[in-house]
């Protein structure tokens, strides 16, 4: 996925993902998210987050309408969102774009 970073943002989003907030945490592995990262890149004079993650439960929509409904991961969510810049190219009702797999090795 990926999004963009707000420029004057950047040093507070590292600082806060550096200090990940453990309710945040818990509810990812309790919603079957594994080996998470986001990336960071300036491209073209613009700065954008890449995530990956790996989703290892049977049933995503119902893991992810349990992460969404988890008060402390809403916060979490308000905070980081106001650093962010959803790009026009994303589909209705996200907020990162989900970009197309090409390839992958295991």
């Amino acid at each position: 996925m990926v999004i963009g970073l707000k420029p004057d943002k950047i040093e507070q989003y590292k600082q806060l993902h550096a200090n990940a907030w453990p309710g945040v945490l818990e509810q990812l592995n309790e919603s079957n998210i594994r080996n998470y990262s986001i990336f960071l890149q300036k491209i073209e004079g613009r700065y954008y987050l890449f995530s990956y993650f790996e989703y290892v439960g049977d049933n995503y929509q119902r893991d992810m309408k349990k992460m969404a409904a988890d008060s402390v991961t809403q916060e979490w969510w308000k905070l980081t969102d106001s650093y962010q810049i959803p790009l026009d190219s994303r589909k209705q009702g996200e907020w990162w774009t989900t970009m197309e797999e090409v390839f992958h090795h295991e």
